[in-house]
């Protein structure tokens, strides 16, 4: 994902899109962890909404299927 850096007042944002802050379970105004590795010009942001991702009907009818 490739995202922009834009101006807000005096600070710089990126945003994330609405359909990623879904899967992930966050929302406007949610308190974000953000790691910094300046020498690796990283930057890690642990969401604290973040919640389990569903998994696929396939993936579930293979797993039922062996489990009986």
């Amino acid at each position: 994902m490739v995202q922009k850096i834009i101006k807000t007042g005096n600070s710089l944002a990126i945003t994330i899109s609405a359909d990623f802050a879904k899967i992930l379970g966050v929302r406007s105004g949610d308190n974000v962890k953000v790691n910094l590795e300046p020498n690796k010009g990283k930057m890690i942001c642990i969401f604290s909404g973040i919640k389990q991702l569903p998994l696929s009907e396939t993936f579930l009818r293979t797993k039922k299927g062996k489990l009986s």
